[in-house]
């Protein structure tokens, strides 16, 4: 059985409750995970169904410098070649940026310290659930230790690189990506190792609820999931939104969420005349979701990629629409054309574009049947891409090297 530990920067977070399955799956299985975070505890939106699924968790966060500093001495004083060559490979090199630069300096301070806990735990893998920060500290505690690691590669952690990811992917026993078109990217960074980058979706466990009712009538409920930043494009949404507006079609949104531009959003809200048609009901808890899709006629998921390159990998939210049958409107970005296929699965359009946002979800809203048969189709697809037990038993096998024991 091997003894894992999965690194990541914060955890639990509440936009990514798919870390959460994937470790309580493994954990499921049978195999002990440990889970470490690079930072300390969020304790905001953080619901207490998901806390209890947490446990145990080590967290790191800056109280533990002090630890971090004396864990760099020790290696430096106890095995110096090997903290020369961990420091030249992590701090002697340019990051993509400033952000990057601090973020991976200390994640080598975590990783001397993680890897002096990872010999005391007995650990026989580390597993980055992240291919920046927690890749590399996982990478850092390899370098010192011997253990080997893994790391999963997704969206913005991979776009752009980091600066490091070909040698991170080189060191690494295997690198895991949950999207298909991951596969090819990440093979770019491989050379002649193109058999290290494995597809293993994510561990999405639902309780599969009753359909949505999906009236389709106007006032047209219309709804969106994230985080307030500008990847999700919500502002485009906005947009479409004034054009739908113009069009003499009735409807309510939802915009649920929390984050930095919120403001911005309120005011372009009101700028473009809609504040009494847009709701912000705010931080919705992951366990209150299903509820509140179920409220709603469309779901719409805007991303975009952003100027950096940084994008969104595949919106769990997305999967849960369709899982609650509520028809999907969302952009060509990223993971979401594995899922969201137009006139099969859901309606996809071409991102930043309000035009094309808005006259899918004028199609959908035509037709109610059709639109219901779409959904359909997508339950049916999330259900076979998603299967959790398949997807564990394949993480599951990665890590251990051999098939879960069936008992």
């Amino acid at each position: 059985m091997a003894r894992t530990a999965y690194v990541t920067l914060w955890y639990p977070k509440p936009s990514e409750t798919f870390v959460v399955g994937e470790v309580a799956a493994l954990r499921n299985l049978g195999m002990p995970v440990t889970v470490y975070t690079l930072y300390g505890r969020l304790s905001k939106h953080i619901g207490a169904d998901m806390e209890a699924k947490c446990a145990p968790v080590v967290r790191l966060g800056s109280r533990s410098t002090g630890r971090g500093l004396a864990a760099m001495a020790w290696w430096h004083s106890n095995h110096k070649e090997l903290f020369r060559n961990a420091a030249r490979m992590v701090l002697g090199r340019f990051w993509r940026d400033l952000e990057q630069t601090g973020e991976n300096s200390w994640a080598f301070l975590a990783g001397c310290l993680l890897a002096r806990m990872f010999q005391k735990d007995g650990v026989d893998h580390i597993h980055a659930g992240w291919a920046n920060g927690p890749a590399t500290a996982a990478w850092t505690a390899s370098m010192l230790t011997g253990i080997p690691f893994s790391f999963t590669g997704r969206a913005g952690d991979i776009y752009p690189p980091d600066g490091a990811l070909e040698e991170k992917i080189a060191a690494a026993d295997f690198v895991r990506t949950d999207a298909g078109f991951n596969v090819d990217y990440l093979r770019q960074f491989t050379k002649d190792r193109k058999d290290r980058i494995h597809l293993v979706r994510n561990m999405l466990s639902w309780d599969i609820p009753a359909p949505g009712e999906v009236p389709m009538r106007q006032p047209y409920r219309l709804l969106a999931i994230g985080r307030f930043v500008k990847t999700k494009g919500l502002d485009v949404l906005l947009d479409a939104c004034a054009l739908l507006r113009g069009k003499g079609v009735d409807f309510r949104l939802t915009l649920a969420g929390s984050g930095r531009i919120e403001g911005a959003l309120r005011k372009q809200a009101e700028k473009l005349g809609l504040a009494d048609k847009v709701d912000f009901p705010g931080f919705v808890l992951h366990s209150k979701i299903p509820e509140l899709i179920a409220q709603h006629d469309i779901f719409v998921m805007p991303s975009k990629v952003s100027r950096t390159g940084d994008r969104d990998g595949l919106p769990t939210v997305i999967m849960e629409a369709l899982i609650s049958r509520v028809p999907v409107v969302a952009t060509d970005v990223g993971g979401i054309r594995e899922v969201v296929e137009t006139g099969v699965t859901g309606m996809l359009v071409q991102q930043r574009n309000p035009a094309a946002l808005a006259d899918a979800v004028m199609e959908l809203a035509s037709d109610r049947e059709k639109a219901l048969e779409m959904a359909e189709r997508g339950k049916q697809r999330v259900a076979e891409f998603y299967d959790t037990a398949r997807n564990a038993r394949r993480f599951y096998t990665l890590i251990a090297g051999r098939e879960p024991d069936p008992r």
